[in-house]
C-alpha cells in the first residue's frame, strides 16, 4: 500500500475514534471557550485605554489570540496520544502490519491538523454569536483556519517529540505548559505591544505566536489586511515545523526500528 493510502486509512481510524469519544474534541476547547466567553467580557473596557486599535472591541482583538491558544492546547494532545499508543502496545501492533512506517506519523499529524480546524470553526461560530466578524469574509475565515491549523501542526511536533522521548503523558503536559503559556502571555494574542512592559514587548517581536496571531487578526479586523504579515506568519510557522517535525521524525524512526 502507498504512503498516501496508508495515511488516509490511519486518519479515518483516528477520526472514528474521535467521533466515538467526542470528549477528546471538546477537552482542549474548555479553556479557549472560557477565555472567549468570560475574559473578553471581563476585559471589554480595556479598549478604552487608547492602547488598542481605534474602533475595535476587545472581543474582536482577542479572538485571534484565543484561536491560537486552542491551536497549541490541542497540540499537547498529540504527545499524550502517542504515549498512549506506545504504552498500550498499539504502536507495536501497527509495526507488525505492512503499513508504511511514515504513514503512522503522518496519519497522526493530519488528524491533529483536522481537529484543530474543527475546533477553530466552533470557536469562530461562538465568537460570531457574541458579535465577532471576519472583515475579509469567507476567504479570510478559511485562510485564518489554515493558519491556525498549520500552527497547531507545527506545535504538535514539540509534544510528539517529548512524548516519544519520555513516554510520559504527565511530562508532555508539564513541559508543554511551561513552554506555551509564557509564550502566549508574552505575545500580541491578548494585548497590543503598547500595553506591555518594554522587555516583554521585545520578546513579543520575536515570539512565533505573535506572528501567527497578527496574521489572523489582519484577516479579521477592518482595513488591517497585509500580505506581508500573512507571508511572514507562514515563513515563521514553516521554520518551526521543519525543526519540531524533524525532531519528531528522528525520534519516531528510533522507536520503529
Amino acid at each position: 500500500m502507498s504512503i498516501v493510502s496508508d495515511t488516509y486509512h490511519l486518519f479515518i481510524r483516528a477520526l472514528k475514534k474521535l467521533v466515538r469519544n467526542p470528549i477528546l474534541l471538546f477537552f482542549s476547547l474548555l479553556q479557549p471557550i472560557i477565555f472567549l466567553v468570560l475574559f473578553t467580557q471581563l476585559f471589554s473596557r480595556f479598549v478604552e485605554t487608547g492602547l488598542f486599535p481605534a474602533g475595535v472591541t476587545y472581543l474582536e482583538y482577542a479572538t485571534p489570540g484565543i484561536l491560537l491558544q486552542n491551536g497549541f492546547s490541542s497540540a499537547l494532545q498529540s504527545g499524550t496520544s502517542i504515549v498512549d499508543e506506545l504504552n498500550s502496545g498499539m504502536l507495536e501492533k501497527m509495526l507488525v502490519t505492512p503499513v508504511n512506517r511514515s504513514a503512522i506519523l503522518l496519519g497522526r499529524l493530519v488528524t491533529d491538523a483536522f481537529r484543530v480546524g474543527v475546533q477553530s470553526s466552533i470557536i469562530l461560530i461562538l465568537a460570531y454569536i457574541l458579535g465577532f466578524n471576519v472583515a475579509t469574509g469567507a476567504g479570510g475565515i478559511v485562510l485564518a483556519i489554515i493558519i491556525v491549523a498549520f500552527f497547531g501542526l507545527a506545535w504538535s511536533g514539540i509534544s510528539l517529540a517529548i512524548g516519544l522521548r519520555t513516554r510520559s503523558a504527565e511530562t508532555v503536559f508539564g513541559i508543554g505548559g511551561v513552554l506555551t503559556f509564557p509564550l502566549l502571555f508574552m505575545s500580541t494574542a491578548l494585548v497590543p505591544v503598547k500595553a506591555m512592559p518594554t522587555w516583554m514587548a521585545d520578546v513579543s517581536s520575536f515570539n512565533p505566536i505573535s506572528f501567527a496571531v497578527n496574521a489572523v487578526r489582519d484577516l479579521s479586523l477592518p482595513s488591517a489586511f497585509s500580505g506581508a504579515t500573512i507571508a511572514s506568519a507562514f515563513v515563521v510557522i514553516g521554520a518551526i515545523a521543519i525543526v519540531t517535525l524533524g525532531a519528531t521524525l528522528y525520534l519516531f524512526r528510533k522507536v520503529v526500528k
